[in-house]
């Protein structure tokens, strides 16, 4: 499964700790994150993590494209819910499109456990066929006819 993980400049504390005390579970799926976040989310766990850009570099319009693509399972947004800019139109996107691609959101620290646990336990396992197919290049390439 892939897991997205984004947090805010308050919460990427407690994102660490979270991703501490989960790295077992964690090491077994494929994690990508937003650029300063998954760069934290390395040195302190050892876990390898695709980084994209910051979130406010595009980090989280790129997170939010692999969502509409069905390319994500879940996502771990920790946010904080006092800070001015909440409703930004990215984050609004990603969970617009979270809910549109029915792609389990967390978006505090209680829910990001509950989900990492269920998924662990197959819970989640429904998304494995929501995938789209890989499509193999062809061995030789084709001409077009005119």
């Amino acid at each position: 499964m892939t897991i997205a993980i984004l947090a805010h400049d308050s919460r990427k504390e407690l994102a660490l700790q979270f991703c501490t005390a989960y790295s077992g579970i964690l090491s077994r799926n494929t994690v990508i994150a937003t650029g300063t976040t998954g760069r934290m989310i390395q040195k302190a766990t050892g876990l390898p993590v695709h980084c994209y850009l910051s979130g406010k570099l595009g980090g989280i319009q790129q997170i939010t494209a692999r969502v509409a693509c069905d390319e994500i399972d879940l996502v771990l947004f920790f946010r904080d819910p006092l800070r001015a800019d909440n409703g930004s139109s990215n984050e609004q996107n990603l969970l617009r499109l979270c809910d549109m691609h029915s792609v389990p959101i967390a978006t505090n620290i209680a829910t990001a456990e509950v989900l990492l646990r269920g998924m662990d336990q197959g819970d989640l396992d429904y998304r494995e066929g929501m995938h789209p197919p890989v499509i193999e290049p062809l061995a030789t390439p084709r001409r077009a006819v005119c």
